[in-house]
């Protein structure tokens, strides 16, 4: 069967292929006999998982799948409700955990689903434990282990979850510092922030204005969100707040509004703490890890900083991977998954948030002057629907195109042209220091490409 794990877990429609029930019964046994291999401990401590979920619908329906089977394997399931994906991993290593699984499709529609895995370390699992998990799916194997008796696990919920998440998240924030005074919007997107986020940044101080933050199960992500900014912009005018601050579904990703109403990408709050934690020492090996996908202006940015940007593959997995191996510990996607590698083992977007509020507290700069750091420089994506994948190198018309797009920019843009990794897709990408030379070099790479692999 085609490859069930993407780049950040199991995702599709609920009820459908790999979300129905049965599906991910079968994926929580072989989840639950994966991970107790990863952690030996002796003959008579119980294994345990925990299990958390967005808001979705369908979280209640796949839950109890999961559950059921992690508890056929003789592993204890620990429920934890709704709650951010990071405070889902931050759970895992406080209860020593085998494993937590989050039942979330981020920023997806609420019609998907999707599973995401950690270890008991607090780290998305490595793809040869995906791979294994998928191996013993398919093959059925699966099925011959079937512990009886007292040796089946239990399942019960832990009411307090929410709790320590809070703590966690607000001891990530000096108490040197306060948010007395300040006026901050939050938009939860309908989604797994919707209770934990507001407490937080009451509880250190702000006057917090909480949009979207009511879900019916249906409603989360839409129009709203760090993908939908228009309602927190209105909101941050209307209040006259200090800042906005959107999550996604799932709580991983963080997407900035200042007090004027602009909004800021994830690249522009990398470069807001990378400058704050030079400046501090804290910037270790004078580095952060990004991906292709940052914004040339974050590229020109780091330069005038004299800080190094090493780029990973796209994917919050693997600009952690990247981290962990150059010993960053700072990092992210232009997208808003931020990773302080200082404070959590994943991409979180209130303690992401926290930070900035910290560097705009340690300044005392509003977050319009902050963010000018750097600037964005214009940029233009086309997908390009495509018959055939050949590599791109072997393309002699799209290589030509992209030396000629590439020779106009000089050292002023760039050109990124990639295949989508689940579509049948060109992905062209151009950024230069004008809106039409960015518009027009894209537009003659992508009816190149277009031309040479026969668009469908």
């Amino acid at each position: 069967m085609s490859r069930m794990f993407g780049t950040d877990g199991v995702r599709g429609v609920a009820n459908v292929n790999n979300m129905t029930a049965e599906m991910v019964l079968e994926i929580g046994r072989a989840t639950a006999h994966v991970c107790k291999t990863q952690r030996h401990v002796s003959k008579d401590t119980r294994r345990r998982i925990v299990i958390g979920k967005d808001t979705r619908a369908s979280g209640y329906m796949l839950e109890n799948a999961l559950s059921a089977g992690i508890c056929s394997m003789g592993v204890d399931v620990f429920l934890l409700g709704p709650l951010p994906t990071p405070g889902i991993a931050f759970t895992t290593m406080s209860m020593r955990a085998d494993a937590g699984l989050v039942l979330s499709a981020s920023h997806n529609p609420f019609e998907d689903n999707g599973i995401k895995i950690f270890g008991g370390d607090g780290f998305k699992l490595r793809d040869e434990m995906e791979d294994e998990i998928e191996e013993i799916i398919s093959t059925g194997r699966i099925r011959e282990i079937r512990p009886t008796s007292n040796d089946v696990g239990r399942a019960k919920r832990i009411e307090d979850a929410i709790g320590r998440y809070i703590v966690f998240c607000k001891n990530t924030f000096p108490n040197e510092f306060s948010l007395e005074g300040l006026r901050v919007v939050l938009d939860c997107a309908n989604g797994a922030t919707y209770k934990v986020a507001p407490i937080i940044f009451q509880e250190l101080g702000a006057e917090v204005f909480p949009i979207h933050n009511h879900p019916d199960g249906t409603n989360i992500n839409e129009k709203c969100g760090s993908q939908h900014t228009e309602d927190l912009v209105d909101k941050v005018k209307e209040t006259r707040a200090d800042i906005g601050l959107a999550f996604d579904g799932d709580g991983d990703r963080l997407i900035a509004v200042d007090e004027k109403g602009v909004e800021l990408t994830g690249d522009h709050i990398i470069a807001i703490l990378a400058e704050r934690m030079k400046k501090e020492g804290r910037l270790k090996n004078n580095k952060v890890v990004t991906t292709v996908m940052s914004n040339f202006g974050f590229v020109k940015a780091m330069e005038k900083l004299d800080i190094e940007q090493d780029q990973a593959q796209v994917g919050d997995r693997y600009v952690l991977q990247r981290m962990m191996e150059t010993d960053s510990v700072l990092g992210g996607e232009a997208s808003g998954h931020l990773i302080c590698r200082e404070y959590h083992t994943t991409g979180d977007g209130i303690i992401a948030a926290l930070q900035l509020l910290r560097v705009m507290c340690a300044e005392k700069k509003p977050l319009s002057e902050l963010s000018k750091v750097m600037e964005l420089f214009p940029q233009k994506l086309i997908n390009v629907n495509v018959s055939d994948k050949p590599p791109l190198e072997e393309v002699k018309s799209i290589q030509q195109a992209i030396h000629h797009a590439e020779q106009t920019l000089g050292d002023q843009g760039r050109v990124l042209v990639r295949y989508s990794g689940t579509q049948s897709m060109c992905r062209v990408m151009v950024e230069g220091p004008t809106t039409a030379m960015t518009d027009s070099l894209a537009n003659d790479v992508a009816r190149t490409v277009s031309q040479s692999l026969g668009g469908i």
